[in-house]
């Protein structure tokens, strides 16, 4: 996207969430997960889906039908690496890396089991970050 504003403040602040593209365009430091690709085809098929790094999607094939222990233990078990690759790779082109938002959700598959699994794996890793996390309830 591109910075409509005149604050010099946020403008020097536009690093902790997005990364600087050519022509003044900005990307989202963001990592979207789930494990079906019908979430993800809708965002990059949405009016949105061209400001994310197309690197940045990581999905599944099969899903994990509502099911926290698929989405802990199998599913989401056999994507985590894969996830943790791209946020390893985000927070490697961070100046300070002050911690990770998460936003998932607490029912079904992918948002609480995977969800569940991918913070107790990036806490492993960034045991010295910040950790805020955003559960939506179903």
């Amino acid at each position: 996207g591109v910075y409509n504003g005149t604050s010099e403040l946020q403008l020097e602040r536009m690093s902790v969430y997005f990364n600087e593209a050519s022509g003044n365009k900005y990307v989202p430091r963001a990592v979207l997960v789930d494990l079906e690709p019908g979430t993800m085809d809708a965002v990059r098929a949405g009016p949105f889906g061209q400001l994310f790094r197309p690197d940045n999607f990581v999905f599944g094939q099969s899903g994990a039908g509502n099911n926290w222990a698929k989405g802990h233990y199998t599913e989401g078990a056999e994507l985590v690496d894969q996830v943790l690759d791209v946020v390893r790779r985000e927070a490697e082109g961070c100046d300070c890396l002050q911690g990770f938002q998460i936003t998932h959700s607490l029912g079904g598959g992918t948002g609480a089991g995977m969800g569940t699994l991918l913070i107790s794996k990036i806490r492993e890793e960034f045991p010295d970050r910040m950790m805020a996390t955003f559960s939506v309830v179903p």
